[in-house]
């Protein structure tokens, strides 16, 4: 796979990680609970250093990073903070079920293709991470 096309894989996980962090701020500033809130506070900040780390491997490919969701991660986010519950299990449910869905599953589909194994490393750990905030939020529920 040439590097174009490998930028171009990453650039799409790094916008999907940009939604991810303008999600985690909503739900921090929703609820009122000061344990989840640090919670949500902790995830983001190591969400924010996942797509640091997908826009310098970005760089070092000779790409250029996104710097943002884009313009339909824009038009969901907007959505998102319009329909997001301020029930705090609600809210918690509907991290899980980003973090599912597109930090796993659609993070999953969007770099199926061959990369390089500097990437494919660093996309796994940002999909890892992904998976165990999902499972660290599915505790809060039981």
């Amino acid at each position: 796979m040439n590097k174009e096309a490998i930028t171009e894989e990453l650039n799409t996980l790094l916008r999907g990680t940009y939604m991810g962090i303008r999600s985690l701020e909503h739900y921090i500033q929703k609820v009122d609970d000061q344990e989840l809130k640090t919670q949500f506070q902790a995830i983001q900040q190591e969400t924010k250093e996942s797509a640091q780390k997908l826009a310098e491997r970005i760089q070092n490919l000779g790409g250029v990073p996104a710097d943002s969701e884009g313009f339909s991660g824009s038009m969901h986010s907007m959505m998102h903070k319009v329909m997001l519950s301020d029930n705090e299990h609600k809210i918690i449910d509907d991290a899980i079920k980003g973090f599912d869905q597109y930090g796993v599953e659609y993070s999953e589909e969007v770099v199926k293709g061959d990369l390089d194994p500097e990437s494919k490393q660093i996309v796994e750990e940002v999909i890892d991470r992904n998976r165990r905030y999902a499972d660290q939020l599915q505790k809060l529920l039981h």
